[in-house]
Parts: structure tokens; sequence; C-alpha cells
């Protein structure tokens, strides 16, 4: 055992593997890693804007029980990772993370699985690191700008430069900034098909919650979401290296998402030489809503 990690049983192994935990050093503080044993390539598993590493607490069990190697962790900022004081938070420190975690890890090639606004990690990582990347799985993400997508309400707030001081307000009030992220959720809920909601609203809803109140998420979502916008376009610039890449890429979707619709879905496979596209009865939370048959998508 080394001394970054300790081994144990979460609470229900018969249905959650066991998972060794890591405290990866970045230059800010440090991230934490849960560490589930299997076959490589490894898939490593990154969140977006709003939530952590847990969103994928229902799909894991079906990952190792294929018999891969699963590797989830928090980027700086969110859930159980550090949030230093006067830490500046970025896409490319995301980058950065994701890179520190499969070098410390001795990951070798990975299959970085991207869900939200970790999909720039994802396809970044595979354009500066090709020799790292064995596929990609893209679940609902955002890399560039994109014809229908329609970006949330909750994150136009906080990416528009001319809001700043009204968004820099209300994340000061927490009355007011989490009444914004219920009635944000609320629309998302809408869009779900009747079967999905309850467990939208028992575990998402908890783990979105814990993000802000208790783990302080706050500043590394401001900070993150203030620069959304100019990172897409950034990225638009970057989409010959995209479709230049000659790896493996499975974009899977939920297509009750209202917002990173299926139109992005097809525009984002439409970028990649090796892509499949599926779209599934699901959400923008797919990963939640049908885990099973994104493992059943991811492991074929």
């Amino acid at each position: 055992m080394t001394q970054d990690q300790d081994t144990r049983d979460v609470a229900d192994p018969g249905v959650t593997p066991a998972f060794a935990e890591h405290r990866v050093p970045v230059g800010q503080g440090s991230i934490h890693v849960r560490d589930y044993a299997g076959a490589g390539p490894a898939f490593v598993l990154m969140h977006g804007f709003p939530d952590n590493s847990h969103i994928y607490d229902d799909l894991i069990p079906y990952l190792v029980a294929g018999g891969r190697r699963v590797v989830a962790f928090d980027f700086l900022g969110f859930g159980a990772s550090d949030k230093p004081t006067g830490a500046a938070y970025s896409f490319a420190q995301q980058l950065g993370d994701l890179k520190t975690v499969v070098d410390h890890l001795d990951l070798g090639k990975v299959v970085p699985v991207a869900h939200d606004s970790s999909g720039i990690a994802a396809v970044n990582f595979a354009i500066d690191h090709p020799e790292s990347v064995a596929s990609l799985v893209i679940l609902n993400a955002a890399f560039a700008n994109a014809p229908t997508v329609h970006w949330p309400e909750l994150i136009t707030l906080f990416a528009t430069p001319e809001l700043h001081a009204l968004s820099s307000a209300i994340l000061q009030a927490p009355e007011q900034f989490g009444w914004i992220v219920n009635v944000q959720r609320e629309a998302f809920k809408a869009a779900l098909a009747d079967q999905h909601k309850a467990r939208y609203d028992g575990f998402l809803g908890p783990v979105i919650d814990a993000n802000f109140r208790v783990q302080g998420a706050g500043p590394a979502f401001a900070q993150m979401t203030a620069q959304f916008f100019a990172e897409l376009t950034r990225n638009d610039a970057r989409l010959a290296l995209m479709e230049a890449l000659d790896v493996p890429a499975k974009v899977i979707w939920g297509a009750n998402d209202p917002y990173i619709n299926a139109g992005v879905a097809e525009d984002f496979a439409s970028h990649l030489r090796h892509a499949s596209l599926r779209i599934l009865p699901a959400g923008h939370w797919l990963q939640i809503d049908e885990p099973e048959l994104v493992a059943a998508e991811m492991l074929a």
C-alpha cells in the first residue's frame, strides 16, 4: 500500500465495489481519486460544472463487473478535492489535473470519459497527448460551439461578462444562489421520462447541494463558468486538430437533454474521424438515468 492511498469497502460491497483512495498532489493542492481495480485501459471518469465524481456512482459497478479498471476523480475545487484559498481555476488547470492523475497512477493509455464541461479536458488531452489515449467516451458534453446547443440559464448567467457583477452578488447570497440552482434543476427534470425523476431528485439533488453547500465548490464553479464562452471559441480553432485525431470515440447521449441536445451529439461525432453515436432514452445525466445501458455501450 502506498503512502497516498488506503483501500476500503464502501457501504454495500455487493453492489458497489471496493476502491483505493488517493490524494494526488497538483500545484495548488491535492485531487481526490477513487481507483477501482480491473484491466486496462482504465476508464478515467470526469465531471462537469455543478457536480462531482459521484455522478458516476451508479455506473461504476457495471464497468467494474465488466472487468475494467475505473478511476474517478474530482477536479481541484470540486467534491472532495482541495479548495485552496485564492486558487486560480481554469480549463488549462483541469487539463493539467487529468494529466497529473494519469501520470501519478501510471495508467498508461486511458479512456477519458467526459460529461458536461469536462468534454473540454477530454478532447484537448487527446489532442495534446494522443500517445496516452486508447479511445474517448463522450457523454452529453461540451467542447466547442455547436449549432443546436442551448446553454442552461445558470451557466449563461455566470458565463456572460456583462452579468459578472450580478452573478458575483448572487454567489455571495446562498439563498438566492440556491433558488437559481433549484430553478435550473427543475428545468432539467421537466424533460426527463417519469421513471427517471425519482432518482434525479433523490440522488443528483443531494450531490449538487453537497457540492456547493458543504464542500464549497462555489469559487471553482464561478471561475470556470466565467471562462466558458471564451473557451468554446478557443476550441473552435482546435476543431481541425480534433478532426485529425486517430483514436476511436464513442459519443453516447441522453436524448432528453433540453440544453446539450441530440443535435450537439451529432455535431460532436461529426468532428471525430472514428466516432460511433448512440442516443439513449435518458436525460443530461444519462449515467444516472440509465447506467446499465451506458455501461453496455462503453464496454462493447
